[in-house]
């Protein structure tokens, strides 16, 4: 079993932003980890495609955004432009899961879906072979600091078995 590991930009230094993108090219981190929220699909604001165009001057692994925002589909386009290789969105903020993934993949990225606690995994099922990546919340989006929620460890059972007998290639990533 293979792991990779992808730091979460959350976590840098805003003052020394290069010098932080700089560390994550220098170690053994495989990819940048990168959350955009808006503010209403979750309460917290992080950053948005200006900070991710800095970030892909100097980056020279994989960029996995996260978009914890509404109505993703608005900006596929510019978070590919903006330098975006994998995007990741949340199941519960598509209305058309299976268009917004489409569109991600015209674009040239790789398609992720992020579930939140909550949601449980058979709403993937449908779309399962679509995917790239799913990600699985272990805290509720949003907030950093929380305590892990032990269900998790339930749905990734569940999902490496959906992935499994699906033949789906899809990796499991854990926030």
């Amino acid at each position: 079993m293979s792991h990779l590991i992808a730091p979460s930009i959350l976590a840098a230094d805003f003052a020394n932003l290069q010098r932080d993108v700089e560390t994550i090219n220098n170690s053994e981190a495989d990819w940048f980890h990168i959350d955009v929220m808006d503010g209403m699909f979750v309460p917290n604001i992080s950053f948005g495609i200006p900070v991710i165009k800095a970030i892909k001057k100097h980056a020279k692994k994989p960029m996995d955004v996260h978009l914890m925002i509404v109505d993703p589909d608005r900006y596929i386009k510019d978070f590919k432009n903006a330098g975006a290789d994998i995007l990741t969105v949340h199941y519960e903020a598509c209305n058309h899961l299976h268009r917004t993934l489409q569109a991600i993949k015209v674009e040239g990225m790789e398609a992720g879906v992020v579930l939140n606690p909550h949601t449980p995994i058979a709403v993937l099922e449908d779309v399962i072979l679509d995917l790239d990546l799913i990600v699985l919340m272990s805290v509720n989006p949003g907030f950093g600091g929380q305590s892990f929620i032990e269900n998790t460890y339930k749905k990734v059972i569940q999902l490496k078995d959906l992935i499994e007998k699906s033949g789906s290639k899809a990796l499991i990533e854990i926030d």
